[in-house]
């Protein structure tokens, strides 16, 4: 279990098993004054630093940098459950306008380890806002930087990639009459960026040198925090014990939906209850059998944060729900987990996908969406063609337009597809809100095909002849 660095109150009670998240160092919540505002560094691994204001709580954060192209749901985007253990710099420069509501939380929390912004809004504006998003986060415990040029450091991760970073706002950093100071690495261009030691009106900021100890201190830490790669995080923001989303309407349910909890979002559970399914969500170390011990109609693997490749408690219950026939739809984090028990391998992406505005083409039909993603992982499989699997036939069934990333993978012997992005796309696009149809519909062919070939007297749900793998259960 890796033991990725959160802000405080940024990760649930470890399960068994699990080594717990160190919270945050020296975390406290702060009254919100603009003033005087507390200075804050962000730290990347290769040296680089940003000098800001700190936004949120004060203390430390570590976690793995990255990049969210959306322009709004940035409530939606602190409290993904995919983005634990990742500090998330928005693109988008002016953050906050809305506020705060009870409505838009995609889990019981904010999961993001720090955020970053460039120009946070001065007063929240909205009829659902009850506050402010900074006192949000300092309540949250989430140490934060604004007032840093947020273009420069995105575009240092996506030549770079994405890499573990620290935000402080506890060093003893002398003021300066700007509050984007930028030092690059020795290699890095600078042509868009101040000069080290200099601010973006010219003014000189010598650091001295305590500063340069505290940064070099703050590098060091950073360096000896743990890598995304081989995080295994799922159980960490899954739920303890399981829970029913019953289905929408007053009639009874037209199915019944066994979910793997492996960082579920809110909005998920709900697309399908509107479609007449109960769903019933497990936590992520449940077995196949106690999914397939629900008589389910079919078994939905949710998003979730972390290295696939460590989910091998996930892989093996899903190998035993598709040996039993019964449908499978995964999405994000589930769309890996597929592919890894149908053979194939996930690697880690330079800087991942992550934003509301992620082009995605559909092999079948030519048609494009623009979706809503996050992800730094990825399946490796063939674009083209079919692969034969343990389990029959696969194809890519959607490919990213910016780099023909596998967006998707469908079966053609068994019931099961996979999408990379989400289609329930909280708070939007919903180009892809479709695919949760096409699962409800794949559920009632297969109960109508097993119905129909059992006979009068055929079990219910969930009994589905055996598919066999192969022995060893690989390509």
């Amino acid at each position: 279990m890796s033991t990725l660095t959160s802000s405080a109150g940024g990760a649930a009670d470890p399960g068994a098993g699990d080594t717990a998240i160190p919270s945050a160092q020296r975390v406290t919540p702060r009254p919100v004054t603009r003033d005087r505002p507390a200075r804050a560094v962000l730290m990347l691994e290769d040296g680089r630093s940003f000098t800001g204001e700190a936004y949120g709580a004060i203390g430390e954060a570590f976690g793995e940098a990255v990049f969210s192209t959306g322009m709004t749901g940035y409530q939606e985007t602190l409290s993904d459950p995919s983005f634990h253990g990742q500090i998330v710099i928005m693109t988008a420069p002016h953050i906050g306008n809305t506020g705060v509501n009870d409505t838009d939380y995609e889990s019981d929390r904010i999961q993001v380890a720090g955020f970053v912004v460039r120009d946070p809004a001065r007063r929240a504006s909205n009829w659902r806002s009850r506050g402010s998003l900074e006192d949000e986060l300092s309540a949250a415990g989430v140490v934060g930087i604004s007032g840093i040029d947020t273009r420069a450091l995105t575009r240092h991760l996506r030549e770079r990639g994405a890499m573990r970073c620290a935000i402080s706002s506890t060093l003893d950093i002398p003021a300066a009459d700007t509050l984007a100071l930028d030092t690059p690495t020795t290699d890095t261009p600078t042509t868009d960026i101040p000069p080290a030691g200099t601010s973006s009106a010219g003014t000189s900021a010598v650091a001295g040198a305590a500063d340069g100890d505290a940064r070099a201190a703050l590098l060091g830490r950073v360096r000896r925090s743990p890598k995304m790669v081989g995080a295994d995080l799922a159980p960490r923001v899954s739920t303890r014990e399981p829970y029913l989303v019953a289905a929408a309407g007053d009639g009874p349910a037209r199915f019944t939906v066994a979910a793997l909890d492996l960082g579920i979002k809110r909005a998920t559970p709900l697309a399908l209850a509107a479609l007449g399914c109960d769903v019933h969500v497990l936590p992520a170390r449940s077995t196949g059998e106690q999914l397939l011990s629900l008589a389910p109609d079919g078994v939905f693997l949710s998003n979730g944060p972390g290295d696939p490749q460590t989910a091998d408690y996930a892989v093996d219950a899903l190998r035993t729900v598709l040996a039993a026939g019964v449908p499978v739809f995964g999405i994000c984090f589930g769309h890996q987990v597929l592919a890894r028990a149908l053979g194939f391998e996930t690697y880690k992406l330079t800087y991942g996908h992550r934003g509301v505005n992620q082009p995605v083409g559909d092999v079948a039909t030519g048609r494009i969406a623009v979706t809503s993603q996050n992800h730094g992982f990825a399946v490796r499989a063939p674009l083209t063609g079919t692969t034969d699997t343990p389990y029959g036939r696969v194809v890519a069934s959607h490919i990213g337009l910016n780099d023909n990333v596998v967006e998707g993978l469908e079966c053609l012997d068994v019931p099961a597809f996979s999408v990379q992005f989400h289609p329930e796309a909280a708070p939007g696009p919903h180009d892809a809100a479709g695919l949760f149809e096409k699962f409800r519909d794949l559920m009632a062919t297969t109960r109508t095909a097993r119905v129909g070939s059992a006979g009068p007297g055929s079990a219910g749900p969930g009994s589905a002849g055996p598919v066999e793998p192969s022995a060893d259960g690989a390509l």
